[in-house]
């Protein structure tokens, strides 16, 4: 993107950051289950479940994630003190679209696993990242390749592999949501820099991508969303996910909102 394209475009994404990006738009998102929390080791798990569920319709996705942690009304100290016989007749009768109560139970053995070695998920996510590395994904891939291990089930629907090249929207959403910290995400692992986070790639950013020229990918896979993260990230190096929520938020809200930005693209 030359330096023309870029003075026109961020007074726009601008002016839609400060238009949605407000916590009064967060509901209906998955985000609004770490609301339920108030302890950030309680939010860190709760944004692990509600990201890892994050398919299918929204208000779905969020009855689903609170049903999964409804047993546990501290996720942390509730996964801890729980033996993993018990976690897994508690999630036994889960059901969220196709994935079951032996994926989640999985998924969170495998987070009790890793706050008994690591202390936090947060704890080895940024023990696992390099600084020479351009980007989160190999972080990213090794975390995923440990939760995995640690969770007993090597296929998990709930825990995919970034090396596969799906976009892998929910793992970035997670990160968005660990690692920014503003009037919307919690940003709880303020040691990872957000200038290495990726576009969460789901149906509306990658539309909105297409129109911008970030991506010319009709697939929404990792290429699509890394190469909308180097558009983004043209504009706003320091944060090339800054905008994700807000035009997102647009595009489901209103999408007339979008035109100008569009309109300053040319």
């Amino acid at each position: 993107m030359d330096h023309d394209s870029k003075t026109r475009l961020r007074p726009e994404l601008e002016r839609l950051h400060r238009r949605f990006n407000r916590p009064e738009w967060i509901d209906p998102d998955p985000l609004a289950v770490l609301g339920d929390y108030s302890d950030p080791p309680d939010r860190e798990l709760a944004g692990l479940v509600a990201a890892s569920l994050a398919f299918g319709g929204v208000r779905q996705i969020m009855a689903s994630a609170r049903t999964a942690l409804a047993p546990y009304p501290s996720p942390h100290a509730g996964l801890l003190a729980a033996q993993p016989r018990e976690i897994r007749r508690t999630a036994a009768g889960f059901r969220h679209r196709y994935v079951s109560g032996v994926e989640l139970a999985a998924l969170l053995l495998g987070a009790r696993r890793v706050l008994l070695e690591h202390g936090s998920l947060g704890g080895l996510f940024t023990g696992l990242a390099r600084p020479e590395e351009r980007d989160f994904v190999p972080a990213l891939t090794r975390f995923a390749g440990v939760l995995r291990a640690a969770s007993g089930l090597e296929k998990n629907y709930l825990l995919p592999d970034p090396a596969g090249g799906s976009a892998c929207k929910r793992w970035f959403l997670y990160l968005r949501w660990m690692v920014r910290r503003d009037a919307v995400d919690p940003g709880l692992w303020q040691e990872a820099p957000a200038s290495k986070l990726i576009v969460p790639m789901d149906l509306h950013m990658h539309r909105i991508c297409l129109r911008l020229g970030f991506t010319a990918r009709r697939a929404a896979d990792l290429r699509a969303a890394l190469e909308a993260t180097a558009g983004f990230r043209s504009v706003c190096p320091e944060d090339p996910v800054r905008y994700d929520f807000c035009l997102t938020r647009a595009a489901m809200h209103d999408p007339a909102a979008l035109a100008p930005l569009f309109g300053a693209e040319r």
